[in-house]
């Protein structure tokens, strides 16, 4: 169980040294979510009441907001900070685990070489979340047409879990591209392939600890929508913080762990005993 909960277990143990870099992320992530549309959907869907509009099932999926020029501008400064602080935060983990130091020192360097490939990951992930969103939104919304109430809980759940497993699934395939860029310095060609074949080892593992944080997230954020909106957001601000770290510190665990490298903060903390 160490591939499904290790990283957990280093988030929890350095939450301090961890922490700074998931705040502005996190912020800007549960800024971009559409309370309103969420309370409206899951609201009626827990009222008796199942349908809704494609928007209102779009902007309840989707970190992207263009009902105003506050949501698109939260979601801009989103994408952004979370660049930046992946960036920060792989480098920080990655010198951690492989030197047993947490210092700042020679950082820069690093950041300013990953940030590129960052950015890049970072695009394509949003892209491909927010086609997913459009996608199960068109599917709910044909669904909540049929005449039958029963049949269209049945169906909306089932299209929900269907398309979550897909997403997880979806996410494994580049899960480790990112470190695999940072550690060995291949190109994108050689680094998606080798990240890959690492990878397949430990797909089903990887798969459970994603659908694990996933189903969590999306349980609580449902809960959440029946709050205030003040309660909702603040939630999900400290959700979202954890769900980031835990997120990226996951592809360095499992990378260490893939590649068979020995990591250094567990050997330092074994000599001081």
């Amino acid at each position: 169980m160490e591939t499904v909960f290790g990283s957990w277990k280093y988030v929890f143990k350095n939450i301090l040294f961890l922490l700074p870099f998931a705040i502005v992320p996190a912020i800007f992530l549960s800024l971009s979510l559409d309370y309103t549309c969420i309370h409206a959907v899951w609201s009626g869907f827990f009222a008796g009441d199942p349908r809704a509009e494609y928007l209102e099932y779009l902007h309840a999926w989707s970190f992207l907001r263009f009902d105003s020029w506050e949501g698109a501008l939260f979601g801009v400064l989103a994408y952004v900070a979370v660049v930046a602080a992946m960036a920060a935060l792989l480098c920080s983990v990655e010198k951690h685990m492989r030197l047993g130091k947490r210092t700042l020192s020679g950082l820069w360097r690093q950041i300013v070489n990953i940030l590129p490939s960052v950015a890049g990951y970072a695009l394509v992930v949003l892209v491909l979340y927010e086609l997913w969103a459009v996608v199960l939104s068109a599917v709910l919304f044909a669904f909540a047409g049929i005449p039958s109430l029963p049949a269209v809980y049945a169906l909306s759940v089932i299209a929900i879990l269907a398309f979550g497993f897909a997403l997880v699934y979806l996410a494994t395939i580049l899960y480790l591209w990112l470190p695999c860029r940072q550690m060995t310095g291949f190109g994108f060609f050689d680094a998606v392939f080798y990240s890959y074949r690492l990878m397949v080892g430990v797909r089903g593992k990887l798969v459970l600890s994603l659908a694990i944080s996933a189903v969590g997230m999306f349980f609580i954020l449902v809960a959440c929508s029946l709050l205030p909106e003040a309660a909702f957001y603040v939630i999900g601000l400290i959700l979202l913080m954890f769900l980031f770290l835990n997120f990226v510190v996951r592809m360095e665990t499992l990378y260490f762990e893939t590649d068979k490298l020995d990591r250094e903060d567990i050997l330092r903390h074994k000599w001081e005993y």
